[in-house]
């Protein structure tokens, strides 16, 4: 696996951070996650397979050594707390530079580890709001509408704080020095629309948000409501793909109002008149661009999901994606398949590894510095 000897320390954060960690793991890494003892947020995160994970009290000076000493023999640390929290600790950058110069440090944050809003709270709505790209997220004067937490979360905070960290580690395979990766899921929203950005002089920008051509303006780029009360994507751009969707929906031109709020009601009327399924037929053997749009329950079960093995269902029989994109030499295999820690198994196995003596290690689950399961042989 491409990552395959590389060791991170995942500090436990809310959902970016846990992805962030786990795309890492998908693709060889081995993650071992620090909780805080008791913490209702351990309950919540649903990415812990192929993981470690190692409670600390971090309140303790103890706590701290612990976590000094996987700094010292990791080669990455996902940071999710607010900017300040691990300097306070005494494990800022600077300070676990001096013990390991070979540690990237990846600084997940809203807004950032400088500047005016980076001690300022936070979620998706807030991040991709600042971005810019929430703006865009409107028709018809009404107020934006939420693209889950998708945007800000997960595009521009692990998916770019995961891009920041193995630029980071090739640049280390030549001077040998770790650096710090800043991430800021405001600037990483902002950066993933970089093409919106440049292309707001072009024709397809020209309008009100909600009337454009990607925004839903185009009666010929949108979705569609079926009969069974399912939907229907269009893509239709380009002349051939728009002629096929024609010739699918049985219309021609002249079957067709002027406007494009006019053939949008056109196109809704007929999409009506069929159900999904028997529109899916139809489409599938016109090439114009128009798909179903699947349900996240049935979405393996398509031929085009199927046929690339997609996904997969964990133990829990959710469908969960396979790792993205494919590598022909050293594929990802997803953690979710692994077994989901349970209790605290890990910690004696963590403890051992970092050179501590069996009393040592007793002492620290006695004093509550780390959690342990009792049953863990030492």
């Amino acid at each position: 696996m491409a990552l395959k000897g590389v060791k991170v320390i995942e500090m436990m954060g809310l959902a970016p951070g846990p992805l962030c960690g786990t795309i890492l793991a998908d693709f060889g890494a081995a993650v071992t996650v620090i909780q805080k003892i008791d913490s209702i947020a351990n309950m919540m995160d649903v990415m812990t397979n192929g993981k470690k994970i190692l409670k600390i009290n971090l309140k303790t000076k103890e706590g701290v050594q612990v976590l000094t000493k996987m700094c010292s023999s990791s080669d990455v640390l996902i940071d999710t707390y607010r900017p300040g929290v691990m300097e306070k600790l005494g494990l800022g950058p600077e300070s676990v530079s001096r013990i390991n110069p070979k540690l990237i440090f990846a600084r997940l944050s809203g807004y950032g580890q400088k500047g005016y809003y980076k001690h300022k709270g936070g979620h998706d709505i807030n991040y991709v709001a600042m971005s810019g790209l929430l703006s865009l997220f409107k028709k018809n004067n009404e107020p934006p509408f939420i693209p889950v937490n998708l945007v800000a979360d997960f595009a521009g905070g692990s998916l770019m704080c995961v891009l920041g960290i193995l630029m980071a580690l090739l640049e280390r395979s030549n001077s040998g020095k770790g650096q710090v990766v800043d991430c800021s899921m405001t600037e990483g929203a902002a950066y993933l629309g970089t093409w919106v950005y440049k292309s707001r002089k072009l024709p397809i920008w020209q309008g009100e948000p909600g009337t454009n051509l990607l925004d839903g303006g185009a009666p010929f780029y949108g979705t569609y409501r079926t009969k069974d009360n399912k939907f229907m994507a269009v893509g239709a751009i380009e002349p051939h793909f728009y002629s096929n969707l024609l010739q699918g929906l049985n219309l021609t031109e002249d079957d067709l109002p002027d406007g494009n709020n006019e053939r949008k009601e056109k196109f809704q009327e007929v999409f009506l008149r069929k159900t999904q399924e028997e529109w899916s037929n139809i489409f599938e053997k016109l090439d114009a661009c128009v798909t179903p749009v699947l349900e996240m329950d049935a979405v393996d079960t398509h031929e085009c999901n199927k046929s690339r093995e997609s996904f997969y269902k964990d133990s829990d029989n959710f469908i969960v994606p396979e790792p993205a994109p494919k590598l022909s030499a050293t594929p990802g295999h997803s953690s979710g398949k692994r077994a989901q820690p349970k209790g605290d198994e890990d910690a004696i196995e963590i403890l051992q590894g970092l050179g501590y003596k069996n009393n040592e290690i007793d002492d620290l689950i006695n004093k509550g510095i780390v959690k342990a399961d009792k049953k863990a042989k030492l």
